[in-house]
């Protein structure tokens, strides 16, 4: 089977003994520091569109994929959907997030059990009242993950949604006139106990639950909305930092 034709590679390219999980990262510097950091005979499967992908060995010798989806639902159904065509299982994203609650930190982590899902990608995945459900199991890990690591970590429901500026209520940008829908928005998640604002977690859920793998998402908090709606910058290599070493503890469980 040839190449596909975003992610660069096919199941050819993947070895005799190929991943089954993959570490799922929105910005490819974050895919390269996974793969060169936390992983040993990494080899550069592709770089096509800025879609870095790496093939690599857990400590524990299993292999792994390192991966790019891009940013936002409509890059991330992309990716997936080409994944899980080379014979990806199990996919672990890692991201960074905004807080929209007074007790979840910059520099903590959130680990999705759910998400409101606000997503157009979605919705050509399954209908809206479709549940966006991570997979239970791998939920748990990164639990049970950040506990034993000491991470200070939240488990909860996670709004995904398809802009960083309006669907996240943010006033600070080129258009400071929110639709009328949108004005008050973070104040109703945040009255439903919604955790944080990220954008690909919702569409990820609905396609492991349609497409049969097991989907989980952790994100690194580098925002804190009740407070400014700008990422907080020195939060965020720790918080990201905090997050991989979260996600790497659990592919080495279910790879």
């Amino acid at each position: 089977m040839a190449a596909f034709y975003h992610i660069g590679f096919g199941p050819e390219d993947l070895g005799d003994t190929p991943p089954t999980l993959a570490i799922l990262s929105g910005d490819p510097n974050r895919a390269t520091l996974i793969a060169r950091a936390k992983l040993s005979q990494v080899r550069i499967l592709s770089e096509n569109r800025g879609l870095n992908s790496y093939l690599g060995f857990l400590p524990n010798g299993r292999p792994v994929l390192s991966a790019t989806s891009g940013m936002g639902a409509p890059s991330l159904s992309i990716v997936v959907n080409e994944l899980v065509q080379v014979g990806i299982r199990t996919i672990i994203r890692v991201g960074t997030s905004g807080s929209i609650q007074d007790d979840v930190l910059p520099g903590s982590v959130v680990i999705s059990k759910a998400a409101l899902c606000r997503q157009g990608a979605a919705n050509d995945i399954a209908p809206p009242e479709y549940p966006a459900s991570a997979d239970p199991f791998l939920t748990v890990a990164l639990v049970e993950a950040a506990r034993r690591l000491g991470v200070d970590h939240a488990m909860g429901i996670t709004a995904s949604v398809d802009t960083f500026y309006e669907g996240q209520e943010r006033t600070a940008s080129a258009n400071p006139h929110l639709l009328r829908t949108l004005q008050g928005i973070t104040e109703e998640y945040r009255n439903l106990r919604i955790l944080n604002y990220e954008m690909e977690a919702g569409t990820l859920f609905k396609m492991g639950n349609v497409y049969g793998f097991a989907a989980a998402c952790i994100c690194g908090i580098i925002a804190q909305r009740t407070r400014a709606e700008q990422p907080i910058l020195e939060a965020k290599d720790q918080a990201v930092q905090r997050a991989i070493d979260v996600a790497m503890m659990v592919a080495e469980q279910f790879a």
